[in-house]
């Protein structure tokens, strides 16, 4: 998990992705049209991914690790709770103040 932590932390959204995963596809694209640059992380292309997956998914409370979404370094969850913030409204406010937005 120490990997994961220090990953996240390096930018202000990061995401924990698998290359065949259209949740996580679907979450990457959300956040390049609202303008976010984010980071990320294919973890069927890591040599440690199946561990950081394994971790992702007990923090998530889930059975698939992915996607995994952090925001200002901190676990926002997997594409429902991504979702749910954008359909209420509350994504972008957090976005801006985690620094992964100027508008």
């Amino acid at each position: 998990m120490d990997q994961v932590t220090r990953l996240a932390s390096q930018r202000a959204v990061v995401i924990f992705s698998t290359s065949s995963c259209c949740m996580c596809h679907t979450v990457t694209q959300l956040f390049r049209e609202l303008g976010v640059n984010t980071m990320v992380v294919e973890l069927d292309k890591d040599p440690r991914g199946k561990e950081m997956e394994k971790g992702l998914a007990r923090l998530l409370g889930r059975s698939a690790g992915v996607p995994a979404v952090f925001i200002g370094g901190r676990l926002v969850g997997s594409t429902d709770k991504v979702m749910s913030l954008h359909l209420s409204g509350n994504l972008v406010p957090l976005l801006r103040n985690a620094g992964a937005l100027w508008v």
